[in-house]
């Protein structure tokens, strides 16, 4: 995963957002041009993410050299080093806390879906549509770097039918499905259910798909015995407060497949940022 998620007329505007009028302290100072150096490194172990885009940003804002020594979705060891810049001061101080923001937040996001998805093994973990708005690509880079797959990108892509939407049909779950299969035959019909009656009712209607809400496992595992008996086969996918410390449950009950928001309300990884000043009295900070 090694290409950017963003085209470089929005990384620029992730610099503007922060430099809108200038960097006046480094102006100020009369620093701007004094040659420099800066690095990245892990202060922990993390799946790391974003390195693609910092580098970009560092290049945008005038850095004459940089490089990323890991990619999106590398597995690396507290005290690697992830990326190096050179060039004018002005130019490496311009991005660098956008850079740094942006690596540590989507490394975050990587290193929590890649714990859920050892926990879920062999299970497949997608990750919801429930990210920041604004931070689509970013987060959906985010979550494939740490292994897991997407549910869906929008309303647009797939047929999901909540209790939401039931509130304004006047139709048994019969015949809902038929309406969905007769209108978007390529599509299945994926329903979310609160309970294990209403699992076993859509089930019998013929949803190919059952998003089991904030089911705890004992009753997945209730479900899929009861569906077995009655002859259904269903995918079951977990979903509601399901993360790394209990996906391996889910797993055991019986679910085909975990869905998650967790990666995306993950703390940041902690990336530390080093200063180099070069030429005549080289110094660093």
């Amino acid at each position: 995963m090694n290409d950017c998620a963003l085209s470089d007329e929005a990384l620029t505007r992730l610099l503007a957002d922060d430099v809108p009028a200038g960097d006046l302290t480094t102006e100020t100072l009369g620093i701007a041009a004094a040659p420099a150096r800066t690095e990245f490194r892990a202060r922990g172990a993390m799946c790391a993410c974003g390195l693609e885009e910092a580098r970009r940003l560092f290049e945008l804002a005038g850095a004459t050299r940089c490089l990323a020594f890991a990619g999106s979705g590398s597995q690396v060891a507290e005290g690697a080093l992830l990326l190096s810049a050179e060039g004018p001061a002005g130019a490496l101080h311009r991005a660098w806390k956008t850079a740094q923001n942006l690596v540590e937040w989507m490394s975050g996001v990587a290193t929590a879906a890649a714990a859920i998805v050892d926990a879920a093994r062999p299970l497949a973990v997608a990750c919801t549509r429930k990210n920041v708005p604004g931070t689509k690509a970013l987060s959906i880079k985010a979550v494939r770097a740490g292994g897991a797959i997407v549910h869906r990108l929008g309303l647009s892509e797939t047929l999901l039918v909540f209790a939401e939407h039931r509130l304004f049909l006047d139709l048994q779950p019969g015949a809902v499905v038929r309406r969905l299969r007769a209108l978007q035959p390529e599509k299945r019909a994926v329903v979310e259910v609160g309970d294990v009656d209403e699992a076993l009712a859509w089930a019998a209607a013929g949803a190919e798909i059952l998003q089991l809400e904030k089911f705890p496992p004992p009753a997945v595992a209730a479900l899929r015995e009861r569906l077995r008996a009655a002859g259904f086969t269903p995918l079951l996918v977990a979903t509601g407060g399901v993360n790394a410390l209990n996906a391996a449950a889910y797993a055991v009950a019986g679910a085909d497949m975990i869905a998650t928001s967790a990666p995306y309300n993950a703390p940041p990884a902690d990336v530390a940022v080093r200063f180099e000043r070069l030429g005549n009295g080289a110094r660093h900070v």
